[in-house]
């Protein structure tokens, strides 16, 4: 076996799969060959280490279960829309998960709440910091088969877990006393830990009559409302617009 052959060999079964493709495009052009050691080396390096990250990355937003696609560079922030350019470019650095602070994005239907969060959770996956996404009237249905199969402090666990965890659309779905006092638990237990994002088309001050427990409500809005950035947005539904949009193409 050839020098060559046998460095190839040994990155693969180092599991330096990248850097073993960049070893073999080296030995193919011929001008990286007039390159010190130490710059061919660092080239290797730089291949697998983009690679790891690339791949890492795209396991966060896999497991995320991201509803949406969504990157806050191609976010929407045209006048009328609520939306703060230096805010926004604030909770972009993620600093905000990273203290474990939460997020409101409050706002009529159609506004692309779900949209922003979604590209919220993008930007943490890019941080390397793990998401996970419920929509929250799935998550109560899922809440009750835990009840009834004794899986409830897996969910629960499931829900503590992530630097970041985004409930969209508050207020839809039936919140049963077993599904408010678990978000309660999950909202106390990550308070140290984690970082919460919730969607809702319902104003703030709406909430508290979301819950079926006013006790459970006062305890779960005192540790999370008072202490989140809020984003309130406003203006025509984006579906529309984009509808209008597509209408008005020849």
């Amino acid at each position: 076996m050839g020098v060559t052959t046998q460095n190839t060999a040994q990155m693969r079964a180092l599991k330096l799969s990248s850097m073993a493709r960049a070893y073999e495009t080296q030995l193919q052009q011929p001008k990286l060959h007039e390159l010190g050691f130490d710059d061919r080396l660092a080239l290797l390096l730089e291949s697998e280490e983009s690679d790891r990250r690339n791949r890492k990355l795209s396991r966060l937003i896999r497991q995320a279960n991201l509803r949406e696609s969504a990157a806050l560079e191609d976010l929407d922030d045209r006048a009328g829309r609520g939306l703060d350019k230096s805010q926004v470019a604030s909770l972009a650095t993620c600093t905000w998960i990273t203290k474990h602070q939460g997020l409101l994005i409050v706002g009529p239907t159609g506004v692309g709440k779900t949209w922003i969060g979604c590209a919220m959770g993008n930007q943490a996956c890019r941080q390397g910091l793990t998401v996970q996404f419920y929509r929250l009237s799935e998550l109560y249905d899922q809440i009750a088969d835990a009840q009834h199969d004794g899986t409830l402090p897996r969910l629960k666990l499931a829900l503590t877990k992530p630097n970041l965890l985004i409930l969209d659309d508050f207020g839809i779905g039936d919140m049963s006393t077993t599904a408010a006092q678990l978000l309660l638990d999950v909202i106390d237990s990550r308070q140290h830990r984690g970082s919460l994002l919730i969607t809702s088309q319902y104003p703030v001050d709406k909430w508290h009559g979301l819950f079926p427990d006013q006790t459970v409500a006062d305890a779960t809005l005192d540790r999370f409302v008072h202490t989140s950035h809020r984003l309130n947005l406003k203006g025509e539904s984006m579906r529309k617009l984009r509808a209008k949009l597509d209408s008005d193409t020849p």
